[in-house]
This record gives C-alpha cells, sequence and structure tokens, in this order.
C-alpha cells in the first residue's frame, strides 16, 4: 500500500462534516483532507495531499499521547498569514499501519465542541485577543526558535512575520546585552522559572528599542519546557529618559566638583596663603613686641588656616589629583579617625589608578557612608574594602553598629547622592542593614565604563 495515500472512500471518514478534516499516515504525510480544511489553510486538495503536515501545521507534534486532547496550534495560510486552531485528534489501525485523524476547530467553530471545552476556549481565545491588544507576544519552541509573533511584534521589530517565524530572537538581538546576560535568561526558563527584565533590541532598521520583558516557560507532563510565551511592552521612551536624567546627573556632578576643586585650591591657595603670610608677620612682631595682643592674633590666625586647610580637604583633597583615590582615601581615614575616633580598617586589592571620574566616585561614597557611621551607627569601628573583581571594583564599606530597618528609613541627601554618583558612573549601589548588627554599604562599578 502506498503510505501516502489511503484507498478509503473520503465521505466514510467524513460523512457530510461541517468540521475541517484531516487524514495522515504514521509519517506525517496528508491522505486527505476535505474541502472545509482546504477553505481554513487555501489550498487546493491536491496541493496538500502528499506533503508533510507542517508545510500547514509547522509546530504541531502528532503521537498516539495527543489523542483525544483538545491542543491549540496556529496554522499557517497559503498567503503566509497563521491562524489559532483547535485540534482533536484520534488514531486507528488499517492493514497494521498506523493514521491519524485532526478534526480542526477554527475560533468560530468553537462552539460545537462540548459545553466545557467552548467554555475554555473562550477564555483561551479572550486572553489571547487581550494579550494581543495590549502587548508584544512571541512564542517559541524550546530551543528558541519563533513559532508565533503577534502583529505588535512585527510592528516594533519592523521584520514580517515570514522574516520571523523559524529564527530565533538573535534576529533582533542588539549586542547591548551579554553573554552571561543571556545565560542567566536561559537557566532561569529552562529550569522552568519565569524570567522578568528589560531587553535592548535591535530592529531591521538599525533602530534600537527597548522592551520590559516577561518570559513564561510552559511545561509537559514532566516538567520540562516545550515552548515559551514571551509578553513584551515597549519602553523605549521610558530608558531614553533615564539616559538623559544620567547624563545630565553626570553633568551636574562634574559641574559640581569642578566647583569644589576651584574653591578648594582659591581656600588652599590663596586665602590660605595669605592667612599663612599674615602669620609670619605676626611673628616676626612678637620677637620685637611682646604683646598679650599678639599672642591672640597668632592663636586665631593658626586656628582660621587649620578650619581653611579642614574646608578645603572636605571639598577636594588635593592629593586625590596629585596622587589618586588610594593616597586619598588613606590620608583622609587618618583624620577621621583622628577627628571622630573611629577606627577604620582599610583593604586594598587595587593596584592602579583607576580614571578621574571613577575615583571621585568611589571617594565620594566611602566620605558619605562613613559619615552617616559616624552620624547614625554609635561604633567605633568600621571597615572599607575595594577589591578588583573579573569585570568591575567592588567597595564594601561596613559596620557592626546601630543599623536600621531599611524599609522605614527616609531617602535623605545622602543616600540619594551615592545612588545618583553610582549611576552617573555606570554602577549600583546595595545597602543591607539590620537593627542592633550594623550596616554594609556595596557600590560595584564596571571597569569598562
Amino acid at each position: 500500500m502506498d503510505r501516502n495515500h489511503l484507498s478509503l472512500d473520503p465521505t466514510k471518514i467524513d460523512p457530510g462534516s461541517r468540521d475541517a478534516t484531516i487524514l495522515l499516515n504514521g509519517s506525517g504525510i496528508i491522505s486527505y483532507i476535505n474541502q472545509h480544511g482546504c477553505n481554513n489553510f487555501g489550498y487546493k486538495a491536491k496541493e496538500l495531499i502528499g506533503k508533510t503536515l507542517s508545510y500547514i501545521l509547522p509546530d504541531l507534534v502528532i503521537n498516539e499521547n495527543r489523542e483525544g486532547k483538545i491542543i491549540h496550534q496556529y496554522g499557517r495560510h497559503r498567503d503566509g498569514h497563521t491562524f489559532s486552531l483547535f485540534i482533536k485528534i484520534s488514531s486507528f489501525k488499517l492493514h497494521n499501519e498506523l493514521f491519524f485523524l485532526m478534526n480542526l476547530y477554527t475560533v468560530k467553530d468553537r462552539s460545537r465542541l462540548n459545553e466545557q471545552q467552548s467554555y475554555q476556549l473562550n477564555e483561551l481565545v479572550d486572553l489571547k485577543f487581550a494579550l494581543d491588544a495590549s502587548s508584544i507576544v512571541a512564542i517559541t519552541d524550546q530551543r528558541g526558535i519563533i513559532n508565533y509573533v503577534n502583529d505588535q511584534f512585527c510592528k516594533i521589530s519592523k521584520y514580517s512575520r515570514d522574516e520571523l517565524l523559524g529564527k530565533d530572537h538573535k534576529i533582533i538581538n542588539s549586542g547591548h546585552h551579554s553573554k552571561e546576560f543571556f545565560k542567566e535568561l536561559w537557566t532561569t526558563i529552562s529550569s522552568g522559572h519565569v524570567w522578568k527584565g528589560e531587553l535592548k533590541n535591535k530592529a531591521k532598521d538599525g533602530t534600537y528599542y527597548w522592551v520590559d520583558t516577561t518570559i513564561v516557560p510552559f511545561l509537559n507532563e514532566d516538567g520540562i519546557p516545550y515552548q515559551h510565551l514571551a509578553i513584551r511592552h515597549e519602553v523605549t521612551q521610558r530608558k531614553n529618559a533615564e539616559e538623559e536624567l544620567k547624563k545630565m546627573m553626570t553633568k551636574i556632578i562634574d559641574i559640581q566638583e569642578d566647583e569644589r576643586k576651584r574653591l578648594s585650591r582659591e581656600l588652599h591657595d590663596g586665602i590660605g596663603q595669605n592667612l599663612y603670610s599674615h602669620l609670619i608677620t605676626i611673628n616676626r612682631l612678637k620677637e620685637e613686641i611682646n604683646h598679650p595682643l599678639l599672642d591672640q592674633l597668632q592663636d586665631e590666625a593658626t586656628e582660621i588656616i587649620e578650619e581653611l586647610r579642614d574646608i578645603s580637604w572636605e571639598l577636594r583633597p588635593s592629593v586625590l589629583d596629585d596622587l589618586g583615590l588610594i593616597p586619598a582615601i588613606r590620608s583622609y581615614l587618618v583624620r577621621y579617625t583622628e577627628y571622630y575616633q573611629i577606627s577604620v580598617h582599610f583593604d586594598c586589592f587595587l593596584n592602579y589608578r583607576l580614571n578621574s571620574n571613577k575615583e571621585i566616585t568611589i571617594y565620594r561614597i566611602i566620605q558619605e557612608a562613613l559619615t552617616n557611621i559616624r552620624k547614625y551607627a554609635h561604633t567605633e569601628d568600621a571597615t572599607v574594602t575595594i577589591r578588583e573583581m573579573d569585570e568591575e571594583i567592588r567597595v564594601v564599606i561596613e559596620d557592626k553598629g546601630k543599623g536600621f530597618n531599611i524599609d522605614n528609613i527616609s531617602r535623605g541627601v545622602g543616600l540619594f547622592s551615592m545612588k545618583e554618583r553610582a549611576k552617573a558612573a555606570g554602577g549600583s549601589i546595595r545597602i543591607h542593614s539590620t537593627e542592633g548588627k550594623g550596616t554594609t554599604v556595596v557600590l560595584e562599578i564596571p571597569l569598562g565604563v
């Protein structure tokens, strides 16, 4: 017997059926399709008989385990568009050969299924409609091959449906995200968990767009993902606004630092030097005249010079520009311990200078964190660690003091300043605190930014 064709009277398979009906042999070759099926897919029967089922149902896997179940699939019309189908499969053997009989129901046909199934399919169709109307939707198989995209996906990516089906998402990869980023994504969904995050993609015309993405794995009876549903919402405008805000904050911080540097130099080299000249004059006068007012002037001039040096140091220590981050921090910690009687243990695993923006960012955040320790921690010890990791600099400022409930703490200027400085340098800050156990501030700045 020819395995591609079945010598049966089609009216016995499909007597007066109003359903779309397809008969397959065990190899998945179409042996018969009725007129309703031809109408659904836009072909004549002779164009489909002898073809594999994947010709019109590219993602349907036929086996006896799916017999009797209602399966949702997307059919491919002759003109290229896809449409939703619900399929019921039965199997039988003829002369020891296995055949499958499929009844296909379009959305319009679903009322002819039993009432419970019809209600469930109504819900599915309504949910699909809501998703397609509000979101960018794609469905991939377990390997990431795209087998469905909605119109919004095509619109934002500027690819046609035919250009996307059968491809994976590398077609819209912008190159923005690292291999580790996608490795973590695949590890998450391959283990059956939902992944959420933001992705920067590249459209066909070379433009970039951002999408807030949720990827939901669909699991088989063994808990193994067999396909993935990706639901996206475009957030390009928000991301662009965030980027502009970041640039603006960077400019503000740069202007602030330049002004601090100018004032620091002016106080130290200008006013400070003038006061030092006056102090020398006072000392000369004291050698010739013994008067208590000269002693008072000498003490006051010395005190003002010291205060100016302190202010100048707080504004911008010259050692930071001249010698770099590590000497500046060591010098700052000596003064900090002397003034506030808080011992700071400093560990540094960095043997070279960073660029100016990174050094200033790290210095200011350490300075702000130690100021908070001085004000609020009620402790006599703290630790500062700077370590070079594989692709980032990690700074940890830690104390074992009072601690606080981070959910109840007000977002003061200091915390805002630290976070904005970190963000402007392409980094991030995490703060962990437990009441009675202390606080840890972790700054991470990428080496490549």
